[in-house]
């Protein structure tokens, strides 16, 4: 939440509906000083249009005309004065709402929006900009909200797991230790991925690295080769293709990613006979790198959600390597800390095709 009471302390002053009132009645008075000015110096010379006067003296002519001159000021003041400040307040009656809707926000409420209706202008913009803005807030905030909720979940599974174990290995007088060690060992190892996941998640929501020139092809060659072993435990074929790729980022962040394709590819495959293929692009101001692969028909409202923290379709998980929910949101949240674009989509034949579009650059080497 917003602490209102660390706002910075500052004097009372004029508001701006006085001001412009003031500002409104002084134009007026000013604008009324120099006409009555003008009528004067042009009486003085006894020349009107159309009329010759006759004047006596400019101390007679002074003296009948500043009564008038006075009457005609102070009607111009009390009308400045009355009229700039219903003036003032109509023209200033959106920024009204736009201030509460302030208000609001600082205490802690983003639901709530300005709707400012009527034509165009420039309070209307600023509202809807401010609408857009808590629009964004609100759901940045939700979403922020609910990947702490599914990461305290996460990562109280194994600890969870953990305190079971050690409460049966106490109460077991004969415990098997080797088989205990192995079970913790798995259940730390677990913990210990989500944590680093969780870490890579900030660095790329932080943007937290430096950029320089990356081949995107070398890097989805290094993730598939690093992979391969995995892939050939389960009777699957990599194939690599594609041009020389260079795109401007970190190189351990774009390896992350292409890794986590990979995997993602090579998990939720079919049991035998699957296929991951991955092809690096050049296209118009673009580097793309797409990784598709075969296995079960996918809808797209399920594809629609792969890459939410946390979220693994129950059809899709295998025990083993299965990951931590966080591959595709890793994925998702290292291209947007590069100016780029997911695509997710269902191949017809089975499988996912995941393209990610980054902006391209020329090769500085």
């Amino acid at each position: 939440m917003w602490d209102t009471a660390s706002t910075v302390p500052r004097r009372a002053g004029l508001s701006a509906r006085l001001k412009l009132t003031l500002s409104y009645a002084g134009f007026l008075m000013l604008a009324g000083a120099l006409l009555l000015a003008a009528g004067y110096f042009s009486l003085s010379r006894g020349v009107h249009p159309g009329v010759i006067f006759m004047v006596r003296s400019h101390a007679d002519l002074l003296r009948d005309f500043a009564p008038i001159a006075a009457v005609v000021l102070a009607f111009l003041l009390v009308f400045g004065l009355l009229g700039g400040w219903l003036l003032a307040g109509r023209m200033l009656a959106p920024l009204t709402h736009i201030t509460d809707a302030t208000r609001i926000a600082a205490n802690g409420s983003l639901s709530h929006r300005i709707e400012l209706h009527g034509r165009t202008d420039e309070f209307r913009e600023l509202a809807d900009a401010f609408d857009t803005m808590l629009e964004r807030l609100e759901s940045h905030v939700a979403e922020q909200q609910r990947f702490a909720a599914n990461a305290s979940h996460e990562l109280r599974t194994p600890l969870a797991i953990t305190q079971t174990l050690l409460d049966v290995a106490r109460n077991d007088p004969s415990p098997d230790t080797a088989e205990l060690v192995d079970r913790l060992h798995a259940v730390n190892t677990r913990a210990i991925d989500l944590t680093e996941a969780l870490l890579l998640l900030s660095r790329a929501d932080q943007r937290s690295f430096t950029r320089e020139c990356v081949d995107l092809s070398l890097v989805a060659e290094e993730a598939a080769e690093t992979l391969l072993p995995l892939a050939e435990q389960r009777s699957l074929t990599i194939e690599t293709s594609g041009d020389t790729t260079f795109t401007a980022g970190s190189r351990a962040l774009l390896l992350q990613l292409s890794t986590n394709l990979v995997h993602n590819a090579i998990v939720h495959n079919l049991p035998e006979q699957g296929a991951v293929w991955i092809t690096t692009d050049v296209r118009p101001n673009a580097a793309v790198l797409t990784v598709e692969n075969t296995g079960e028909t996918l809808t797209p409202q399920s594809v629609a959600t792969l890459a939410e923290p946390f979220l693994r379709g129950t059809e899709r998980i295998r025990p083993d390597h299965a990951g931590v929910g966080l591959g595709l949101a890793i994925v998702k949240r290292i291209t947007q800390a590069h100016d780029g674009t997911l695509t997710l989509a269902p191949r017809a034949a089975g499988g996912l095709r995941v393209t990610v579009q980054l902006p391209g650059v020329a090769n500085r080497t």
